[in-house]
């Protein structure tokens, strides 16, 4: 007979440290065998989701014995070494919750070897939300510790009046219209898209590796819309974007099927190595354009020199031109 599961408590989770090693995925290694930041990210949010099991609080649990979800809602991250294809990170998590959030934080670093040496690769800042189900109607009642950070709503922990609501026009059927709205006057970028399954989970919800799949795409877009996509700048001059530091956070949920607008737009062109981008995600309802996430991400690029190796690249005129908006066709 199996021995019931003690209750959970947030003892460990909010005060001892966890170590997990991890490989990235196969599928992240899109150029040679460097990883993009998007997998670097998941690596982020799988050493938070071994915190939580290995501090009796798993996700399976939380959800099918308490109907709470566990939602990562902010990720900062900053990448100083990059990671390659088998390569093994060590990944730290260490709590960073004070008495009177409403979310719970952690910081996680990611260690990597490099010949002989331990390097810090990753360091990251993560918020997480447990949200109540309420697809399913069963009873369920949260452990007493946990129910600080229990949220009717994502982004219902935010401050009053944090939710962005524009206010436009939204003839039936103009999407054109809509697009035209939330980029006007704005060095950017949109587009609608339909919120498919894969990107969802507890059933409904657009989670955090969605919207960093959505920012991964954005810049694809946005490149290919200025004349430099991934691809020409690969077979002109064996340019790769390389990502420095990024950052995403839930201010209200997304939910599966729903049209989603998401609008990048270049902020600062820095000395001509990076250049930041924002990134922001709208729904319609009840006539209103309403933010669901926002989020930054910095990009550079970097030059191609063999099989493992690669240098930064100062941006040259093309690529300066066709960031700033003043390509011809933009």
């Amino acid at each position: 007979m199996t021995a019931a599961a003690p209750p959970m408590s947030t003892k460990a989770l909010l005060t001892d440290a966890t170590t997990v090693r991890l490989r990235p995925r196969y599928e992240g290694s899109n150029i040679c065998t460097w990883i993009g930041f998007k997998h670097v990210n998941y690596l982020v949010e799988e050493a938070v989701l071994v915190h939580f099991a290995d501090s009796g609080a798993p996700a399976r649990r939380l959800y099918e014995e308490h109907g709470l979800g566990l939602d990562i809602v902010a990720l900062e991250t900053r990448i100083l070494h990059a990671f390659h294809m088998d390569d093994v990170a060590e990944a730290e998590v260490t709590p960073d919750t004070a008495d009177d959030d409403r979310t719970l934080g952690f910081r996680v670093t990611l260690r990597v070897e490099r010949d002989g040496s331990v390097l810090k690769a990753v360091a990251a800042k993560v918020r997480v939300s447990l949200r109540a189900d309420a697809y399913l109607p069963e009873p369920a009642e949260p452990p007493a510790e946990f129910a600080p950070f229990v949220v009717d709503r994502l982004g219902a922990e935010g401050p009053t009046g944090e939710l962005a609501r524009i206010r436009v026009s939204l003839p039936d059927g103009d999407e054109d219209a809509v697009l035209a709205s939330l980029t006007e006057g704005r060095n950017a970028y949109a587009w609608k898209w339909n919120i498919p399954y894969p990107y969802c989970h507890f059933t409904e919800r657009l989670q955090m590796s969605g919207y960093l799949r959505l920012m991964e795409e954005a810049k694809d877009r946005f490149v290919l819309d200025r004349g430099i996509s991934i691809k020409t700048l690969l077979d002109d001059r064996r340019w790769i974007p390389v990502v420095p530091q990024s950052s995403v956070r839930v201010v209200d949920e997304a939910v599966m099927e729903e049209d989603l607008y998401t609008v990048y737009t270049v902020e600062e062109i820095f000395k001509d190595l990076t250049y930041t981008a924002r990134m922001d995600c709208f729904v319609v309802r009840d006539g209103t354009l309403t933010l669901t996430a926002t989020g930054r991400i910095t990009h550079g690029y970097a030059v191609i020199e063999n099989r493992s190796d690669w240098r930064l690249v100062p941006f040259d005129q093309r690529v300066l031109d066709a960031l700033a908006g003043m390509q011809s066709g933009t």
